[in-house]
């Protein structure tokens, strides 16, 4: 029973268990902000294809904000306050959320446009892959540490 106490307390306090905490929560800001706004722009009516995708960035712009914040503190655990490197995080971090909005944003339109699935389902669809994607960028390019002399550095 020690044993299996001791293995769920090692992935709690795994970066893996970290992310997927903080991306759970991301995913509820970003699908909280996506139905506010696509509430607030069609007013409780269906979302034409330009709708969704200005519902999509809305809810892109408050999600980007919350996990950099949360990837960087608590996930992470990047305390770097020197300008070069915030300057990099924030660069990689943003052009890497770019690339997942491409791909979530041809997803809904594909999904909404073509296959005449509900955008809010399509959304949430549409989360498992960028949650995915948004973790091997982040731990393989915008968070990284290197090893010097013993010692995890932050680039």
């Amino acid at each position: 029973m020690r044993e299996l106490i001791s293995k769920i307390r090692f992935f709690i306090k795994s970066e893996v268990f970290r992310y997927l905490f903080f991306g759970g929560l991301t995913t509820i800001v970003s699908l909280g902000s996506y139905f506010l706004a696509a509430l607030a722009i069609g007013g409780g009516n269906e979302l034409t294809g330009l709708q969704v995708q200005v519902a999509n960035i809305i809810s892109w712009i408050f999600a980007v904000s919350f996990a950099y914040i949360t990837n960087k503190l608590w996930v992470f655990n990047s305390r770097s306050t020197d300008i070069r490197v915030l300057f990099r995080e924030i660069t990689s971090f943003v052009s890497a959320r770019i690339f997942s909005l491409v791909v979530e944003a041809g997803w809904l339109f594909l999904s909404v446009e073509l296959l005449n699935i509900n955008d809010f389902i399509a959304k949430v669809i549409g989360q498992f892959v960028v949650v995915v994607l948004n973790y091997i960028f982040s731990k393989l390019f915008i968070f990284k540490k290197t090893n010097i002399g013993g010692n995890n550095v932050e680039e």
